[in-house]
């Protein structure tokens, strides 16, 4: 489906100079307003807003809040906490939809919006069509009658908190670990310390000191040199990494090595294969590496893929009936502990996988190793027909690598005019080959 507005998580962008600017998100809110009006008859909608640290969270915060009331609907607003948090508190809360206001990994000037709908989940294609559309039709309040009313709720991160020690395992304890937090300087400041220390963790919280600008700036998920530093002066276990809006996790062992989402993944079906809770297999994405592939299948544990991004992931978790998926980004699913990715609840599971498996990260990691990857962005013109030129070249590596040697990807970008080649293989000089002669075959 088209969209005009909306991206595959929401809507995001240059803070000022795209639609990410005061009227339109005020426009947006009373658009999405609207929707929820024509949808609840029986009662008033309620929406709870949270955002990330970013310094325009202030100015979007106000915007969305002024569109939701001319609208008629109530608001209820938390201030700086995860996204995965804005998700759990709409379920609890009995709301009608959740908004936060976050640009995720992305630098401070960039920032967005992104929606739940009842019950803590994605909204749907049609709701998001519906809210476009109505976001071009003229703007007019509701009666002053019918406002609604804006109000802070006290306790939303300490509701957050227990939510999430509420997923680790009643008889499993942090007790003995040292673990360094990278906060990202974003909106888990606050909450991720908080559940690793009072499971019993000697905690080393970095990256918390969140000043409107500082949020993703060379720390967190994206940006992990730090953490592993970090780990490595202080002596400790593990370290564990968030991004700016709490949702995605790296982690790093004693010895500074980094582990990204298929190997965290990988460990939490490891251990659930093991003691019979895995529902089904597991989900990944076309990204998702070769290797961890051929391991889970050689223990039986069924694998699927699914397009680029967490929304895609979720909707084939659902198809199956599966729970446990995620991305190499570190979007991690574990849908019995909670309906969206969420890094803190990703990282508990994690160490209590490898509490069941009575090993560290890195010797469940000796499974398997990543085949060697090649990514090549190919910018091409609008209206370029780069699956034809690259045909002849496409097929020749895809026979090179058949029988498990490895596999090609091509796919254009949904935000840039560039073509992704990547090409996986056994060996480096295999992937390197295929990868420039794909590229070039597009180029020409």
């Amino acid at each position: 489906m088209s969209r005009k507005y909306f991206g595959t998580d929401g809507v995001r962008g240059y803070v000022g100079n795209s639609v990410i600017q005061p009227e339109f998100v005020m426009k947006l809110g009373f658009a999405a307003g609207r929707i929820l009006i024509r949808q609840e008859t029986n009662h008033r909608p309620a929406v709870i807003i949270g955002k990330d640290t970013r310094v325009s969270g202030y100015l979007l915060e106000a915007a969305l809040t002024a569109g939701f009331t001319a609208a008629g609907v109530d608001v209820r607003l938390t201030g700086p906490i995860p996204t995965p948090a804005i998700a759990y508190l709409t379920r609890a809360l009995r709301l009608d939809a959740g908004v936060m206001i976050s640009a995720s990994h992305n630098p401070f000037h960039d920032n967005g919006i992104k929606f739940f709908a009842e019950g803590g989940v994605k909204l749907s294609d049609e709701i998001e069509a519906a809210i476009e559309q109505r976001i071009d039709e003229p703007f007019k309040t509701v009666a002053a009658t019918e406002y609604g009313r804006a109000k802070r709720i006290d306790g939303a991160t300490d509701r957050y908190i227990e939510f999430c020690k509420s997923t680790f395992p009643n008889e499993m304890s942090l007790f003995g670990l040292k673990i360094v937090v990278d906060c990202a300087n974003g909106a888990a400041y606050h909450a991720a310390p908080a559940v690793f220390h009072e499971l019993g963790a000697e905690v080393i919280a970095i990256a918390n000191t969140p000043n409107g600008f500082n949020i993703n700036e060379k720390c967190g998920a994206t940006y992990t040199r730090t953490l592993q530093a970090a780990v490595l002066q202080n002596d400790s276990d593990y370290g564990i990494a968030l991004d700016g809006d709490g949702d995605r996790l790296m982690m790093v062992d004693k010895n500074g090595r980094l582990y990204d989402g298929d190997s965290l993944i990988y460990v939490i079906a490891k251990a659930r294969h093991l003691s019979g809770s895995l529902k089904g297999g597991v989900v990944g994405t076309v990204m998702t590496n070769m290797a961890m592939e051929n391991c889970l299948q050689e223990q039986g544990i069924a694998f699927e893929r699914a397009k680029v991004g967490d929304r895609y992931v979720l909707e084939k978790l659902h198809d199956k009936n599966w729970q446990v998926g995620g991305e190499a980004s570190g979007h991690i699913l574990c849908l019995d502990k909670h309906n969206t990715g969420d890094g803190i609840i990703s990282a508990l599971q994690v160490l209590a996988s490898l509490n069941i498996l009575n090993k560290d990260l890195s010797t469940v990691m000796n499974d398997w190793q990543p085949y060697p990857q090649k990514m090549i962005n190919v910018r091409i013109e609008k209206g370029q027909d780069w699956q034809t030129v690259s045909a002849d070249a496409l097929k020749e590596a895809e026979d090179a690598l058949s029988g498990g040697k490895g596999r090609v990807v091509l796919r254009a970008s949904g935000t840039e005019p560039v073509v992704r080649v990547m090409v996986e293989a056994q060996q480096m000089a295999w992937a390197e080959k295929y990868a420039q002669n794909i590229a070039q075959a597009i180029q020409a």
